[in-house]
């Protein structure tokens, strides 16, 4: 191999030179950096200079707001001290001013219990000299009037009772008239619906019951050979048959009216067959009972869904069938109930109240009537014993017990029911009794009215439905006439038995006459 000297030198020139131009270059770029990290610290010392140049101001700034701050705080508070201290001040000026004021009313206190202490021994003293005047001058009054301390006490209590007797009389007055006017409008407005909406035939029926022959030559034949036919009737029955002179008529007596009606029927029935005989009778009789027991049923039945009035038990409803055949006062008491049963109704619908309720109160009523006459106690007593039997509503029964004020009505449809009793008892055609009946019950009236102090005489008008009492008008006056009318009013609910109301009417007239000569 065969080497270049001049090429192997100037490769080692071209190294050396490339070497050292790397020096050179190397030993710039240090001095730059030199250079540049000489600025940095200049420059870094400057800023740290200007910071803290900054931070010395900034902090005296706050010292200086801190203290003016502190400053202001220290006013305040001392204006609040010193606000605190006039109060203070104030509160115990006022204090003193206080003490001074209790201070003088607690001597003016003690001198007027001085002066009242002086005033009182004065009027004991007082007191006693009165006292003493007054002993004296009722010892001369007892001698001068004859009268005893007593006597007088009791004249003057009699003076003041007679004068509160006329105070509590025209109170109640005043009070009747009070109520009078705000019931009478609602109250007749509700009774005369009631009466408009339901309208009756008049009673037409009695309860004599009275069989029509064909012809005379039939009596003999019900009576029968040597009476057999009569006394079968009369057995088998339980009736009395009443066979006189009256032509083509035969009464029968019963105090039980379904056995009346049976042997009515069971009469008819034979004489329109013509065979009469003891076995024929016995068969008609049981064909009649048995057809009357389907009648009732139906009967009560019919009544019941009528008035729509729910669910009642079948043995009250057999009851209500046989009202059919049970009069008062010749008034049927089936009818009369179904009557007071729409009355009370339409009258519990106006005010609001249960209308089906006031319709089964009114129709049970008079539910007794159906066993009075076979059993011991009056129909209000016997038909509240049977409506407790049967689970009826105790609104029904005290409705029962109560419609003729024997028991304290405790309800509205109690009232309700009374006054629909009294309104099917009192209109016009609703019931029918004998004149002797009616005569002694207008004497009874009258009677019972001249009975008392300070009447002149009564009469009973409007056939008994009012008594006008005329007093002496010496004795009564317009006062003691209120007490008069209550007492009588009273005494005839209390004596009385009577259909519908009774209006007790007190007149008093006095008359001056002189003669012109």
């Amino acid at each position: 191999m065969v080497f270049n000297s001049s090429s192997i030198l100037s490769g080692i020139i071209g190294v050396l030179l490339g070497i050292l131009i790397m020096f050179a270059l190397g030993k710039l770029g240090l001095n730059r950096e030199k250079q540049k990290a000489k600025l940095l610290v200049e420059e870094s010392s400057s800023k740290a200079e200007s910071i803290l140049r900054q931070a010395a101001l900034d902090g005296k700034q706050q010292v200086y707001e801190l203290k003016l701050q502190a400053e202001k705080e220290l006013k305040e508070r001392k204006a609040e001290i010193q606000e605190m201290e006039n109060k203070l001040l104030r509160r115990e000026d006022s204090m003193n001013f206080r003490d001074e004021t209790l201070l003088a009313k607690e001597k003016q206190v003690d001198d007027k219990n001085q002066l009242v202490a002086e005033k009182l021994s004065n009027l004991e003293k007082m007191e006693k000299e009165l006292q003493a005047r007054i002993d004296h001058q009722i010892v001369v009054l007892e001698t001068v009037a004859h009268m005893s301390e007593q006597d007088a006490k009791n004249e003057l209590m009699s003076v003041v009772e007679k004068r509160m007797e006329q105070e509590v009389a025209a109170y109640i007055r005043d009070k009747e008239d009070e109520a009078k006017s705000k019931a009478s409008d609602k109250s007749k407005n509700i009774i005369a619906l009631a009466i408009q909406r339901y309208a009756q035939e008049e009673t037409i029926e009695r309860t004599v019951s009275v069989v029509g022959l064909p012809s005379e030559e039939m009596k003999g034949r019900i009576i029968g050979r040597e009476g057999r036919n009569i006394r079968a009737i009369e057995q088998i029955t339980g009736v009395d048959l009443i066979i006189d002179d009256t032509p083509e008529t035969i009464t029968i007596s019963c105090f039980d009216p379904i056995r009346r009606e049976i042997a009515r029927l069971s009469l008819e029935t034979l004489i329109r067959d013509g065979r009469i005989q003891p076995g024929r009778i016995e068969e008609v009789v049981n064909k009649v009972t048995k057809e009357m027991n389907e009648t009732i049923q139906k009967t009560g039945e019919d009544t019941v869904f009528k008035l729509g009035i729910g669910k009642i038990d079948k043995e009250i409803v057999r009851l209500i069938g046989r009202l059919k055949y049970r009069y008062s006062y010749g008034q049927n008491v089936l009818q009369h109930s179904i009557e007071v049963a729409y009355f009370a109704g339409t009258m519990a619908a106006e005010l609001g109240l249960n209308q089906a309720l006031a319709k089964r109160a009114g129709l049970l009523h008079d539910i007794g009537k159906a066993l009075d006459f076979e059993q011991d106690g009056s129909h209000m007593e016997l038909g509240a014993k049977v409506a407790r039997k049967y689970g009826e509503n105790e609104i029904v029964i005290n409705a029962i017990e109560s419609h003729h004020g024997d028991v304290e009505p405790i309800g509205l449809i109690s009232n309700l029911v009374a006054a629909a009793d009294a309104l099917s008892a009192a209109r016009p055609g609703a019931r029918f009794e004998s004149m002797e009946n009616y005569i002694n019950r207008l004497e009874q009236l009258e009677t019972l009215a001249n009975g008392f102090e300070g009447v002149e005489r009564s009469f009973a008008i409007q056939a008994g439905r009012e008594v006008r009492v005329l007093v002496q008008p010496e004795k009564v006056d317009d006062i003691k006439m209120i007490k008069i009318a209550r007492d009588i009013r009273e005494k005839i609910e209390s004596e009385l038995t009577y259909p519908g109301q009774i209006k007790v009417t007190l007149v008093r007239e006095t008359r001056v006459n002189e003669l012109a000569k």
